[in-house]
């Protein structure tokens, strides 16, 4: 990993290289927590950007990138590490066809014990240990970036299993002890805040707000990303997507989609936003048909100049 940022400009530039357009708050604090090695808690709405954030700066560090997606039920086994069990039967079937030659002459109980003990507990060993991304990024050879996708979705004891990780950079395993990270990983945390996070694990991070793009910076993200869309129709596209998160809609269309739309409307070969392409394309833009009603019954005002 890349150990010297020179200012808070540099991370700016290598983002904006990497056509991952933002503000100066999402650069610094990118810069404070690479410097302060600090994990980072990003949230804000879907589809703003938080999981290319860390991805950007991943690529901006020199960085593996190391992704854990949450979920509903996900525990410590889906996360830290998993036995290989079907390795462990394997190697019993195979210490159980070997046993008569491992005892030898060994003729009391103690004595066998004592045979079968010099072996060691090679059934909780790194032979059959299944590394999943928590201990992969502690084990990393070279600190990686560590994303930890969609906190908000999974359990609360879960959320509290992270804490030894996100102030000490270790796991407490119970059959290997604990395991210390070789070399410290950036880790971000994102939240949809589809709940409340716990006060500890916001205490352990540095926090940063996404909030939906507004009109210049979505301007300047269409451009960078899809740079075949002439001005007036990226001042089009996203004044219409910007009237459309002013509504009262179940769902808000994501930087993402209005991507998704830019680069529709330049295969469409649209130099301009008619009421006929947007009524054809708007399903890229929102996914439930009752704001797709709603949206139509306001077109004539979210078109207008």
């Amino acid at each position: 990993m890349k150990t010297r940022i020179a200012s808070i400009e540099e991370v700016r530039e290598s983002f904006h290289g990497q056509g991952y357009i933002c503000n100066d708050e999402i650069a610094t604090a990118v810069f404070l927590a690479a410097q302060l090695r600090k994990p980072i808690l990003v949230e804000g709405p879907p589809g703003v950007g938080k999981t290319e954030l860390a991805k950007a700066s991943a690529a901006f560090l020199e960085a593996p990138l190391i992704r854990l997606q949450c979920y509903e039920g996900l525990d410590e086994a889906k996360a830290l590490y998993e036995w290989k069990y079907g390795k462990q039967l394997l190697y019993t079937q195979l210490l159980k066809d070997k046993l008569g030659d491992l005892l030898g002459n060994a003729d009391t109980l103690e004595a066998c014990m004592e045979r079968l003990a010099d072996f060691g507990d090679a059934f909780y060993s790194d032979m059959f240990l299944e590394p999943r991304p928590l201990l992969q990024a502690l084990r990393a050879d070279e600190a990686p970036v560590l994303l930890i996708d969609e906190i908000d979705k999974a359990d609360q004891e879960f959320e509290a299993f992270l804490l030894e990780l996100l102030s000490d950079y270790q796991i407490s395993i119970p059959e290997l002890g604990t395991v210390t990270a070789r070399n410290e990983p950036l880790v971000f945390l994102t939240s949809n805040n589809t709940r409340e996070l716990s006060d500890a694990l916001k205490r352990r991070c540095l926090h940063l707000y996404i909030p939906y793009p507004d009109l210049r910076l979505e301007q300047q993200i269409i451009a960078a990303r899809v740079p075949e869309v002439s001005a007036s129709l990226r001042r089009q596209l996203t004044t219409f997507v910007s009237r459309l998160r002013e509504m009262d809609l179940k769902k808000q269309p994501a930087v993402s989609e209005t991507i998704d739309w830019a680069r529709a409307l330049v295969l469409m070969h649209a130099d301009t936003l008619t009421p006929a392409q947007v009524e054809s394309t708007l399903r890229l833009l929102l996914k439930y048909e009752e704001d797709l009603v709603t949206a139509r019954a306001d077109l004539h005002r979210l078109l207008k100049d």
